[in-house]
């Protein structure tokens, strides 16, 4: 079963099953070792440059950041 079909299905299940499974998801993560950890932080990070260089986002800078964080706790 591809992943897309996968999630399809999984959508399907009512809103405590799908809870359920989302816990377990996200408890099978902080198992990784710490080098599956540094691959999936390096393969999110080429992801994002990608995006920065395709123009399907755009780049803030860190004052940027740091304002609206500001402001937010305001």
């Amino acid at each position: 079963m591809d992943i897309q079909t996968l999630e399809t299905e999984v959508l399907k299940l009512n809103s405590n099953a799908r809870a359920r499974l989302a816990e377990r998801l996200l408890q099978s993560l902080e198992t990784l070792s710490d080098a599956e950890n540094e691959q999936l932080w390096a393969e999110e990070a080429q992801r994002r440059h990608q995006e920065l260089e395709a123009g399907a986002v755009v780049g803030r800078s860190v004052e940027e950041v740091f304002r609206d964080a500001r402001a937010r706790l305001a």
